[in-house]
């Protein structure tokens, strides 16, 4: 068996029993109208599912299929649902609302969107997003979703709050796949402070590429006179990575840098970073300088990349 640490064992017990009561909190109402849980969770999902059928229920929720049957019949007697048969397969039934199940449904609804209500209304808005975040990463670390099937949007728009997520992955991945240390985040932030101020969005641009409303990875171009510019500040999360983010991050600074009829682009590297150094001598880049340097937190060797464009 594979070692797993002993205090994310205990962190997911922790969390486990934390949020068992706040659901009980939340389904509470349940108990105080005709429905149990049960009851109200194949209600919802009939209403929400398009050709639900008691497989699909029995599958979605994992419920006993004698139990369900019991619930079903009872949903009929009360006019609350009704079947309609498969044209193509005898056998099988299509569970719809009637009028009196839709409001029933939309009654259980308000009070449930009420009691979340109640309960997120005195965080802070940055809370409330970062608990939303929260929720979603664990839903989609433990289905196991691949970054591909999340919706990514990419921005140039440079808002506040934005450099400082990027200080942070800078600081965080080269820490995590480099080693580098706390020097090598200062030199970010000295970067950072240098460009602002002769930043003019006129000649600089960024791309920030983000999901679920969190930066996870970003390119700049920084204009350093009227035929040249630099490219700088190219991250991507490493659960991003492999699906043709960072080359479309990449494709977009090059575009840009050839609308606004820069002669030449240049960027700064390090020799370790063999995979991203592949990319820009593929897109046509050659290597025109190298020498040590420990501006990175530890001693490098820092390389010097030119693409001519004109």
């Amino acid at each position: 068996m594979k070692h797993i640490d002993q205090s994310l064992i205990h962190a997911i017990r922790r969390f486990n029993r934390f949020y068992t009561n706040i659901l009980g909190l939340l389904d509470q109402h349940m108990l105080d109208s005709e429905f149990s849980l049960s009851e109200a969770r194949v209600l919802y999902e009939i209403g929400h599912t398009e050709n639900c059928t008691a497989k699909k229920l029995i599958e979605e929720l994992s419920i006993d299929p004698g139990y369900l049957s019991r619930i079903i019949k009872r949903f009929e007697k009360h006019n609350f649902i009704y079947r309609i048969q498969s044209t193509e397969d005898g056998r099988l039934f299509y569970l719809h609302l009637t009028e009196t199940g839709i409001t029933i449904l939309a009654r259980l609804d308000a009070v449930s969107d009420q009691q979340v209500y109640q309960m997120v209304d005195s965080l802070a808005e940055q809370s409330r997003e970062k608990l939303a975040g929260s929720m979603k990463n664990i839903e989609t670390i433990l289905e196991g979703s691949s970054a591909s099937e999340e919706k990514v949007i990419i921005r140039s728009e440079l808002k506040a709050g934005d450099v400082g997520w990027l200080i942070h992955l800078h600081g965080w991945i080269y820490a995590k796949e480099c080693g580098y240390n706390a020097m090598f985040e200062g030199y970010v932030c000295k970067t950072f402070y240098e460009f602002f101020e002769k930043y003019s969005p006129d000649k600089d641009r960024f791309w920030f590429a983000e999901a679920e409303g969190e930066i996870i990875g970003a390119i700049a171009v920084v204009g350093q006179t009227t035929d040249k510019a630099q490219l700088r500040w190219f991250i991507l999360h490493p659960r991003f990575r492999g699906i043709g983010l960072g080359r479309t991050l990449f494709q977009e600074a090059i575009l840009y840098c050839k609308k606004k009829a820069y002669k030449q682009v240049f960027l700064a590297t390090t020799q370790d970073q063999q995979t991203a150094i592949q990319m820009y001598c593929k897109a046509g880049f050659r290597k025109v300088a190298a020498h040590e340097s420990d501006a990175w937190g530890k001693k490098l060797i820092e390389e010097i990349y030119e693409l001519d464009l004109a």
